[in-house]
């Protein structure tokens, strides 16, 4: 099956291009508290370690 695919923008998410004829990049959020600095940053660097590369919070 073939199919054309519609031409997007590329924007920037901080240093990470999305859209456009960027790479597929792999976003998540945390599920924590925002005042819980400890548990929200540990989710960071796990979803990081795992190659995530858009975290929102």
């Amino acid at each position: 099956m073939s199919f054309e695919r519609r031409k997007t923008r590329q924007i920037m998410v901080g240093n990470v291009a999305v859209g456009g004829d960027a790479p597929i990049s792999v976003q998540s959020m945390t599920t924590t508290k925002t005042a819980d600095v400890e548990g929200t940053l540990a989710q960071i660097y796990a979803l990081a370690g795992a190659g995530a590369d858009i975290v929102r919070c």
